[in-house]
């Protein structure tokens, strides 16, 4: 039995400061636990399709304003990425997986920072702790390191597709030369090791801004968390442009022939 429960911001004063690593299952669905950050996930993706297929359908031939900003920023942020890599050919086949790597981050990260979340839930039977129904997803390390693999798949797909597997395998495995081979090998500990920095990097950032903001909320509820609030959002957009950045940086190395 689930009895639904709504918690303001005064739980923490009552119960005392608690912080959470992992999150929290909400339900389990045919034996597949859901947890509070998987469902922030899932609210995030419709609410960002919804967004995308209302926009689209306001498009006009004669542009209003709001379209004009909207065309000119996906305009320069397409340019950005051809010029890096050099190609509008291959700027159009990456644009659209960094582009949606951004966007997706991005509101992952503004999702977290809105009233409601971690303090809308419910109490499970025999639990006298609130279980929220939404908590920011990228503070739970399973969905940074998903995003981690999606970039490191997009990597190796840039250079395999473009460069071919003999020729991109070269810059891993390269028998000409001791030196040669030591370079690979560090090379391809250095791919390998992109996973843990790009999730690590993603979750330790928006991690320490949530319990900076819980603590603020706990000491003092009525003057920090203000300018605190207005910082994260800033800090959300450098997040979601680094994470597209560095992919979109590591494409550029991968799709570069050996020399």
């Amino acid at each position: 039995m689930v009895n639904t429960a709504f918690a303001a911001g005064e739980e923490v004063a009552h119960k005392g400061l608690s912080i959470h690593l992992a999150p929290e299952v909400v339900t389990t669905l045919w034996g597949i636990p859901i947890t509070n950050t998987l469902l922030t996930a899932w609210f995030v993706m419709a609410f960002v399709i919804i967004l995308t297929i209302i926009a689209y359908k306001k498009l006009r031939f004669f542009p209003s304003k709001p379209q004009v900003l909207l065309e000119t920023a996906i305009g320069g942020a397409f340019d950005y990425v051809a010029e890096t890599l050099e190609s509008k050919e291959k700027a159009k086949k990456f644009f659209p997986v960094i582009m949606t790597i951004f966007v997706f981050i991005l509101a992952l990260n503004w999702i977290g920072l809105l009233p409601g979340v971690d303090s809308i839930g419910i109490y499970k039977e025999g639990h006298t702790a609130l279980t929220p129904l939404l908590h920011p997803a990228n503070t739970d390390l399973n969905v940074t390191f998903a995003f981690a693999v999606v970039a490191f798949v997009t990597i190796e797909f840039a250079g395999i597709t473009l460069l071919g597997f003999l020729k991109y395998g070269s810059k891993f495995v390269n028998f000409k030369s001791f030196l040669g081979f030591a370079i690979g090998i560090i090379e391809l500990i250095g791919e390998v090791a992109r996973l843990i920095s790009f999730s690590f990097r993603l979750f330790g950032n928006v991690f320490a801004g949530k319990m900076l903001l819980v603590v603020a909320v706990f000491f003092l509820p009525f003057v920090v968390p203000v300018p605190i609030i207005a910082f994260e959002v800033f800090v959300g957009i450098v997040q979601a442009l680094v994470f597209a950045v560095l992919t979109l940086f590591f494409i550029k190395l991968a799709v570069t022939e050996a020399h």
